[in-house]
């Protein structure tokens, strides 16, 4: 798998959004592994993120993008799957902060809650923000070790 390998998925409510993000990714040179959606008949989120998770954690993409309605309940999902970082983002700087701090691999965007210029600064920053590691690496690795 090549590092620019992008997973995103969305539910009914995000699937516009979801179709315009893949594009950009597309636009910049990324390969995109579309999970569905694949259109607007209603769906359950759960299946999206936990689809997301399993693409993650068998490294079928390195990063995700997922979005549904709030973008509450989809990284909920994504976030059961131990592989798996997932951030909620509605604004760029929280999107670079949740890679540069916490080596976040998935974003998740509310389609209800933000619009698609702020949705497409989030994956800018997202996609070409790197982990800073140092203090941070150990504060992500309790992640992984909480009981």
């Amino acid at each position: 798998m090549s590092t620019n390998h992008i997973a995103i998925a969305s539910d009914h409510a995000g699937f516009e959004l979801k179709e315009e993000l893949k594009q950009y990714l597309i636009s910049k040179g990324h390969e995109v592994v579309d999970l569905g959606t694949d259109g607007l008949d209603s769906v359950d989120y759960p299946d999206f993120g936990h689809a997301m998770g399993k693409a993650i954690e068998t490294g079928q993409a390195a990063k995700g993008v997922l979005v549904c309605g709030s973008g509450i309940g989809i990284s909920i999902a994504a976030n059961r799957n131990p592989a798996v970082r997932a951030a909620l983002c509605q604004t760029g700087l929280a999107a670079k902060l949740a890679r540069q701090h916490n080596d976040a691999n998935v974003l998740a965007l509310g389609a209800r809650l933000i619009g698609s210029e702020t949705a497409l600064d989030c994956v800018d920053a997202f996609v070409t923000t790197d982990f800073e590691g140092g203090r941070h690496q150990r504060r992500v690795d309790k992640l992984g070790s909480i009981s």
